[in-house]
């Protein structure tokens, strides 16, 4: 059996699409926050590349998807994925070697999202060996739970095209305790805030739209209708979600905005990204339109009840939107779209088992995760702190952690008013030296 070439080039372009993910969050981020802390949140979501495809290659691969350890986890035989025949064939005639590459790149954009629930106040070097304990204990673990064929919730039938449970309940869990455990930021509700760059962040979101079709798409794993269905119901669950965004904010808030716009688009493909490739495009726009409001009502109404500080709203979009996908996916599942399916959602036919399986499993996804990571951070507090002390969170943490900063323009920017006070000043002599050179210029012609 030979490789499939069409398959090969679809994936490798998805891996690339997925890669391009994250220095699209990075300016999505980036542009949210305040001057003070822009280069560490684009810093800590950067690094998240290199950080995980270390990690994935020394133990990720092994522990996500080789050997199996009460269904839970897998084992560290492969270490640094020797042993592993990066040649053989997956069903869909792709390299062993390619998917793991494209399981990589999920590896690095799912704890980069929960960057933003922490930005302005939580230690670079915690971050960093969080990360690690995460990426071990709570990353490797879903994906064995989930994706592998020994995995306890694939073997309750649990159905996740693209990461709903994996990636997105995942992330935002993880973000919603780390805020929890960090507390609020110093000066938070004091005064509205003010975002460092608008048009980043409509960049961001544009990068992060453009790379979920290797995300969704990919995720058939190879040239099909599947693939085909998944572009068509990830583009269409993403527009349905970015119009009602603007038209909650023009009706409750009074006016749109560009912050609102690019968060409900996120929360649309958040919330398709369990569902693409086994639902209508009638089950998209449902599942956008619910996704989109769930997180507009958590965002500006649960969110302050609450009084947990979710910086950026990682919770509010990955988390709420992803349990609303994931669940919602019980709904609308359709074998039409997908035969691989094991059965249909209830509004199909398929009764309620498979919304039962997926809520069991959206419930016992968010109690691993809130469960694991208070566990880690537990333990790494007794060994190092996890917040900036009050004066570097006054500094900010661009100068503070990093001794850098982003806006460099505003020394250029005086530079250019002082040249113009000049040209003021000098204006006469200024236009003598012109006129000077302008009949040199006719006397060579």
């Amino acid at each position: 059996m030979s490789m499939n070439l069409a398959n090969v080039s679809f994936m490798v372009l998805s891996s690339i699409l997925v890669l391009f993910m994250t220095p699209g969050l990075a300016f999505f981020y980036g542009g949210l926050v305040s001057k003070r802390n822009v280069v560490n949140t684009m810093l800590s979501v950067y690094v998240m590349t290199g950080v995980a495809i270390m990690l994935w290659i020394i133990v990720g691969y092994s522990l996500s998807f080789e050997g199996d350890f009460g269904g839970v986890i897998g084992n560290v035989s492969h270490f640094f994925m020797n042993g592993v025949d990066l040649n053989k064939l997956t069903s869909t005639k792709i390299p062993t070697g390619l998917y793991a590459i494209f399981q990589m790149m999920f590896a690095i954009i799912t704890p980069a999202l929960f960057v933003g629930a922490v930005v302005g106040r939580i230690r670079f070097k915690f971050l960093l060996v969080f990360l690690v304990c995460w990426s071990v204990l709570v990353y490797y673990p879903m994906v064995h739970l989930v994706w592998s064929a020994n995995g306890l919730l694939a073997r309750l039938g649990t159905v996740d095209f693209a990461g709903g449970t994996v990636v997105h309940i995942n992330a935002g869990i993880t973000a919603f305790v780390l805020s929890v455990f960090l507390g609020k930021r110093i000066h938070y509700g004091d005064k509205p805030h003010t975002h460092y760059n608008l048009p980043w962040v409509l960049l961001g979101t544009a990068i992060l739209w453009i790379g979920w079709y290797g995300f969704n798409a990919g995720s058939a794993l190879g040239v099909s209708s599947v693939a085909v269905q998944a572009t068509i119901t990830t583009t269409v669950a993403t527009a349905t979600a970015m119009v009602a965004w603007m038209f909650l904010d023009m009706f409750i808030q009074g006016k749109p905005t560009l912050v609102g716009v690019c968060t409900g688009t996120l929360c649309g493909l958040v919330g398709i990204t369990p569902a693409a490739g086994f639902v209508t495009i009638n089950g998209a726009f449902w599942i956008g339109l619910a996704g989109t409001c769930a997180s507009y009502f958590f965002v500006n109404v649960l969110k302050d009840r609450i009084g947990v500080d979710d910086a950026l709203d990682a919770f509010g979009c990955h988390g709420v939107s992803g349990i609303i996908g994931s669940i919602a996916t019980g709904l609308f599942a359709t074998k039409t779209v997908n035969t691989a399916l094991p059965e249909n959602g209830l509004f199909y036919g398929g009764g309620w088992h498979l919304f039962g399986i997926q809520l069991a499993a959206t419930l016992i996804t968010i109690a691993f995760v809130a469960v694991m990571v208070s566990l880690i951070i537990k333990g790494l507090s007794f060994v190092m702190a996890m917040r900036v002390d009050p004066k570097e969170e006054e500094l900010g943490l661009d100068q503070g952690e990093h001794g850098e900063e982003a806006d460099y323009a505003v020394e250029l920017s005086n530079d250019v008013a002082q040249s113009q006070s000049d040209l003021s000043l000098y204006a006469d002599e200024f236009k003598g030296q012109m006129a000077k050179l302008q009949e040199s210029t006719h006397r060579i012609r």
